[in-house]
């Protein structure tokens, strides 16, 4: 019995040999290099080092990219630098542009009042609170859309042969509408109503013509003032024209609205009114003609026309007048000054448009609006 429990004993002794061998040898070994991080071949193994933390750099632009320099591009500017590009985990900077482009549309015409065409940008010069402004945007012959208000009185003082009326107002319809064009019908009287909201299609504009709807009264400046609110509520694109044509006679009985606001909407709206002035009695001694220089003075400030109708079936060539004149026009642009440097300047501001040669100057006159409201938000 005393020999197997020495030999057990020297057995436990050489079983815990084995155990603490096994334990030196279970040395941390470094992990694997990542991709791409491998040491050189050369290198001692005894210079081995555990690898460095993980630094995030801002990526560093392409030295074969060049960027040319725009209005927006970071140019010879020490405030924006490579290394302080924004990363991804910045928030997005929005940059708000506002155009300053100021569209004027305008007629030459002679002394007939006859539309004159032939002349070139470098023929025109415009004015804005009597400074000169470079020209940026010239277009004979305006071929850019029109989106037109066509606002009827519908008061019985006017509607007086319905259907040559609404005749004459389907031809001027089929005649002006191209397919980048919009027209809105609106009739007035007792109050002011939307008949047919825009459209490119003259088929609505004629079903909306035989829905007029007769009335007592005359809400004359109200309907000039909706019709306005309705044209600055169309596409912003730059060489858009608006445009309001008014069939009325002129006399105002009803409305909510001032003249003054109602002038004031259609210049914030840049909108161009042509009157059709209906004249119910002949002689000025038995009507109101207070009525109709009111229409002739809104299309006068607005670059517009006017046209008296003593008879129903002058209607007709008062719509072609009207058609030919948009189709004559000229559209000039140009980009009103800064003056938020400078102290500001007054919310309206003045525009004027003259031929650059005398003789011509002589000759013939233009017709344009006489300014627009700034936006000065």
């Amino acid at each position: 019995m005393r020999w197997r429990a020495v030999l057990l004993a020297v057995l436990l002794l050489l079983g815990r040999g084995v155990l603490k061998a096994q334990e030196t040898q279970a040395e941390p070994q470094p992990s694997s290099p990542a991709p791409g991080s491998q040491k050189p071949a050369n290198e001692p193994a005894t210079q081995q080092q555990a690898p460095a933390p993980v630094e995030r750099r801002a990526s560093k632009p392409s030295a074969e990219v060049e960027q040319d320099p725009g209005p927006l591009t970071p140019h010879e500017n020490s405030s924006i630098g490579a290394s302080q590009q924004p990363t991804h985990d910045e928030p997005a900077t929005t940059i708000r542009v506002r155009s300053r482009l100021v569209n004027v549309a305008l007629n030459v015409v002679d002394s007939h009042g006859t539309p004159i065409g032939g002349f070139e940008k470098k023929d025109f010069q415009i004015l804005e609170n009597g400074r000169p402004q470079p020209i940026a945007v010239f277009e004979r012959e305006a071929t850019s859309p029109l989106s037109i208000v066509l606002a009827i009185d519908a008061s019985e003082t006017v509607l007086t042969s319905e259907r040559l009326e609404r005749e004459a107002a389907r031809h001027f319809v089929r005649a002006i509408l191209r397919s980048q064009d919009e027209m809105d019908l609106m009739d007035f009287a007792d109050n002011v109503r939307e008949v047919v909201p825009f459209t490119n299609n003259p088929r609505e504009v004629d079903w909306g013509l035989g829905r007029l709807q007769r009335g007592q009264q005359t809400a004359l400046y109200n309907a000039v003032y909706l019709a306005s609110r309705r044209l600055a509520s169309t596409s912003q694109e730059a060489n858009r024209r608006r445009v309001l044509v008014v069939i009325s006679d002129g006399g105002d009985s009803v409305s909510r609205e001032r003249y003054e606001d109602a002038v004031e909407q259609a210049q914030l709206a840049n909108a161009v009114i042509y009157s059709i002035i209906i004249v119910p009695v002949a002689a000025d001694a038995g009507r109101n003609t207070g009525g109709e220089h009111t229409l002739i003075q809104m299309s006068e400030d607005t670059g517009g026309k006017y046209y008296y109708v003593e008879d129903p079936s002058d209607l007709e060539p008062a719509f072609r007048h009207v058609s030919e004149d948009l189709r004559t026009q000229y559209l000039l642009g140009y980009y009103s000054p800064d003056y938020s440097t400078n102290g500001g300047e007054a919310a309206f501001r003045r525009i004027k448009v003259r031929l650059t040669d005398p003789a011509a100057a002589e000759k013939y006159s233009i017709r344009h609006r006489t300014g627009y409201f700034a936006d000065e938000r």
